[in-house]
């Protein structure tokens, strides 16, 4: 019999002994990246590049379910989530800063789980992590991700540049992680419920990864920077398309039309949504956790994407007195609501 995975406590290496066992083998790749882990502060140098910031936390129970989300998997999400935004500004994400609380529940060895993931996403994005925090937690695992990126100051995009007849464009397909996570729930339900029974994840891959393990598109930036397409505006779909698409009505002061038949969704989504009784296009809506890429281009620019899989183009941007509508199959209208993820909502009583 095989030795059992030795545990090691917390209380084992004190607060600089864990910091040090879990950063000791990352190294710095950007020139923006002078200084990093082991000084009061990281020391950055962008020169004459525009640097952009953002944030993102990752709470359990809320965010995260320790269930089914395998903990490498959740350190790559972690910092997945952070350079999606950092893309959406059409930046480059370069460094993050990683802040962990725990409780004592989780092993040391546990915890470099997540920065496996942790650094083998910065590894995919060639991003450096520079400097965090850690301390403790009553509540279970929080990770707090802060990420740095750069870009040439005429090149960033913001969600208010959208002009009345500009195209509507998205990225790869939607609904598939929301849809992931049905399935999870689904036989985590049925797991407590009977323990002896073997969860049914077969044909599910697809949507299962969407979930757990999220790609950043740094390829659409890449391609969009081939083509010589800088979007008129952009956002990460992290909460639904309809949210989104709102967001960037609202920030440009204008409106939209999405076409139903238009808006990208994989098969294996709609195979499931099927099974599961909804609505695919409500999935593609109101799901989230896509983090794929909704941007507006000028009209010239449809022929350089037009025959590119990346690129679906979902509808156009109008006058703000039409409001934001979805043009159904059947051509009936009906005006986009923001039904996606709010942290801060009420949940209903049991």
């Amino acid at each position: 019999m095989a030795d059992s995975i030795k545990r090691t406590e917390l209380s084992e290496l004190g607060e600089f002994g864990f910091i040090k066992r879990l950063t000791q083998k990352i190294k710095l790749g950007n020139t923006s990246s002078v200084t990093g882990i082991g000084d009061d502060a990281a020391v950055l140098d962008y020169k004459e590049k525009q640097v952009v910031i953002t944030t993102d936390m990752l709470v359990e129970g809320v965010h995260l379910d320790l269930t089914y989300a395998p903990l490498k998997h959740i350190g790559y999400k972690a910092a997945s989530v952070n350079f999606s935004d950092i893309y959406a500004m059409n930046a480059h994400p370069k460094q993050i800063l990683v802040s962990i609380a725990v409780s004592n529940r989780f092993s040391v060895e546990a915890l470099e789980e997540v920065y496996e993931g942790i650094v083998l996403a910065c590894n995919t994005h060639q991003v450096d992590l520079v400097g965090g925090d850690t301390t403790s937690s009553l509540s279970g695992l929080v990770i707090s991700i802060t990420a740095v990126g750069e870009a040439e100051k005429d090149e960033i995009v913001y969600r208010s540049g959208a002009e009345e007849h500009d195209l509507l464009c998205v990225s790869g397909d939607l609904g598939a992680a929301y849809l992931g996570l049905q399935i999870l729930e689904r036989e985590k339900q049925i797991f407590k419920d009977n323990p002896k029974i073997q969860p049914d994840l077969e044909g599910y891959d697809y949507i299962l990864e969407r979930q757990l393990k999220p790609e950043a598109r740094k390829d659409i930036i890449q391609l969009l920077k081939e083509f010589n397409i800088k979007p008129s505006s952009m956002i990460d779909i992290s909460d639904g398309l309809a949210s989104e698409a709102i967001h960037i009505c609202q920030s440009s002061n204008v409106g939209c039309s999405i076409y139903e038949e238009k808006i990208p969704i994989d098969p294996t989504a709609i195979n499931t949504a099927n099974k599961l009784n909804l609505d695919p296009t409500m999935c593609a809506l109101s799901g989230g956790e896509d983090y794929e890429l909704l941007f507006t281009i000028k009209q010239p620019d449809f022929e350089k994407i037009k025959d590119n899989p990346h690129f679906s183009v979902i509808g156009h941007i109008t006058d703000k007195n039409a409001g934001a509508q979805l043009i159904s199959k059947g051509g009936h209208q009906t005006e986009l609501t923001a039904q996606g993820w709010d942290a801060f909502l009420t949940k209903e009583k049991e």
